[in-house]
C-alpha cells in the first residue's frame, strides 16, 4: 500500500468506533488459512491471505469472494461482517472480518442486480438495483423484505445507497434524481430531482457514490464524469459544485465514505483512494493525501470496520466469466 500526503498538515485521525449492523451466517462456506490465497475450481471456493495488524491483529487484509460473483457493493455494521452484493444475479454474500471465511447469504436470481449497499442498525439491509429498483433484506436470513421499483426498469442505473436521516437515499447515474426510500418495511419513496450547479450528461455514469454531510443536512454525491463532487440540499435538491482544493478532479469516483470532516472517494479505474478534508459547511474539499494498494484491481465501493477500509475489487478491466475470480481487500487508515 502507498500513501502520499501532498499537504503539510496531518489527516485527521478517525475514531475507532465501528458503526452499525449485524447478521447470520450462511451456506456456501469458503475456507481460510496463512499465507497465499488458493482457489479449488471445482467449488469456486478460495483461500483468504491472512497478515498482522489492522482491525483485528491477525485478521486477513484479503479475503475471497466466489468465482463469477461480479462484486460492486460492500456494507459493514457494528460487528465484523461484510456484505457485498453481485452484479451477475443480485446474490448477497458475508464474510466474517475475523477469519476471511464467507457464504451466500441471498442466493439472488435472473433478473437480479446488487450494487450498492448499507447495513442499518435494525439488521435491515438497503441494496441499490440498478434496473429502477431498491430492495430492503433482512441481514440475518437475507429475506427480502421490501421492493421499491423507483423508476422504470431501463434508462436508469440506481446505483448507490446512504442512511440519512428517516430515509436511504439512493442515486441513479443516468438521470438528475435521488431517491428517499423510508427505513423500515412501510412509508413512501420521495423523489429528490438535483438542480442548481447540476448538469445531467448523456450516455455516460454521472451520480455515483452518496454519503450524508457532517453536519446531518444535506447529501454529499460524487459525479463519476467528469468527475466533481456535489453538496445537494435534502429540502430542495440544489446540488451545490464543492471546489476541490489539491485535486484538478475526482474522475471515475464510485464509493464515497465519510469519517467525521474526512472523505474517502474511491476511483475505481485509477486503483485509488483519495482522501480530502472538508470545510465546515461541506463546500470546500481539500485533498490531504492518497492511498493505493498493489492487490487493488479497479476497487469500487469501500466501508470501515475499526481502523480499516474493507474495499471490493470489481476488476472491471478483466473478463467478466463464471471463472474470473474476485477478492475484497482491507487498508489501514
Amino acid at each position: 500500500m502507498t500513501r502520499s500526503h501532498p499537504h503539510p498538515h496531518s489527516l485527521p485521525h478517525p475514531s475507532r468506533r465501528a458503526l452499525l449492523g449485524g447478521a447470520a451466517l450462511t451456506a456456501f462456506a469458503v475456507a481460510t488459512g496463512a499465507g497465499a490465497g488458493t482457489a479449488n475450481a471445482a467449488t469456486g471456493t478460495r483461500t483468504a491471505t491472512t497478515t498482522g495488524g489492522g482491525a483485528g491483529g491477525t485478521w486477513p487484509t484479503e479475503f475471497p469472494l466466489p468465482n463469477g460473483f461480479l462484486p460492486e457493493g460492500i456494507a459493514i455494521g457494528r460487528k465484523p461482517y461484510a456484505y457485498m452484493g453481485s452484479r451477475a444475479n443480485g446474490a448477497i454474500y458475508r464474510t466474517d472480518l475475523r477469519t476471511g471465511e464467507g457464504g451466500i447469504l441471498f442466493a439472488g436470481g435472473t433478473g437480479l442486480i446488487a450494487v450498492g449497499l448499507k447495513l442499518d442498525h435494525d439488521g435491515l439491509l438497503y441494496v441499490a438495483g440498478n434496473t429502477g429498483v431498491a430492495r430492503t433484506h433482512d441481514s440475518r436470513t437475507g429475506e427480502v423484505v421490501a421492493t421499491h421499483q423507483l423508476t422504470e426498469p431501463t434508462g436508469h442505473f440506481i446505483n448507490d445507497v446512504t442512511l440519512l436521516g428517516d430515509r436511504a437515499w439512493f442515486t441513479d447515474s443516468r438521470a438528475a434524481a435521488l431517491y428517499g426510500v423510508p427505513r423500515g418495511r412501510t412509508g413512501t419513496v420521495r423523489t429528490l430531482p438535483l438542480t442548481g450547479d447540476w448538469v445531467q450528461l448523456p450516455d455516460v455514469n454521472n451520480a455515483n457514490g452518496i454519503v450524508g454531510t457532517p453536519d446531518g443536512r444535506a447529501l454529499i454525491v460524487v459525479k463519476s464524469t467528469p468527475g466533481e463532487l456535489y453538496n445537494v440540499n435534502l429540502r430542495t435538491g440544489r446540488a451545490t459544485k464543492i471546489t476541490l482544493v489539491g485535486a484538478a478532479n475526482v474522475v471515475n469516483g464510485d464509493g464515497l465514505y465519510r469519517i467525521g470532516r474526512t472523505l474517502y472517494v474511491v476511483q475505481n479505474r485509477l486503483n485509488l483512494i483519495s482522501v480530502f478534508h472538508l470545510d465546515s459547511k461541506a463546500t470546500t474539499a481539500t485533498l490531504t493525501g492518497t492511498i493505493t494498494d498493489p492487490r487493488f484491481d479497479v476497487p469500487t465501493t469501500a466501508a470501515r470496520f475499526g481502523n480499516r477500509l474493507y474495499l471490493v475489487n470489481a476488476r472491471f478491466t478483466s473478463p467478466q466469466t463464471p471463472e474470473t475470480t474476485f477478492t475484497g481487500v482491507a487498508v489501514p487508515i
